[in-house]
């Protein structure tokens, strides 16, 4: 059986909002698609890094990947000028979409 972060609906970080998902365990899931704004998406991460200290953002795909790596560049630019600095840890983590299970990118950003 999977776990329930495994089993995870994607939602992605679309044009306009930020749409975040919360898990069991307390910690805010960033949704990436290839339609994000980086600069979007950078400012959700940053926020959630200044409350809780990590977020977790997931992509599917290689266009999803690079709007969330660009976002966290951009959320580490953001970050610095309150003097808090930002590492990421990249894994794998299948998601179930309509039904479907998909493997996703899942990008841990954390304080250092």
């Amino acid at each position: 059986m999977k776990s329930d972060r495994t089993m995870q609906l994607a939602r992605g970080v679309g044009e306009k909002s930020v749409q975040v998902v919360q898990h069991q365990n307390g910690e805010e899931v960033l949704k990436v698609s290839t339609r994000s704004r980086p600069s979007a998406v950078a400012g959700a991460i940053a926020g959630v890094i200044r409350e809780t200290g990590t977020a977790e953002v997931q992509s599917i795909g290689a266009g999803a990947a690079n709007q969330a790596i660009k976002a966290i560049a951009i959320a580490r630019s953001y970050l610095r000028e309150d003097g808090i600095d930002i590492m990421c840890v990249p894994s794998f983590i299948d998601v179930e979409i309509d039904q479907e299970e998909r493997t996703a990118i899942r990008l841990l950003v954390q304080k250092r």
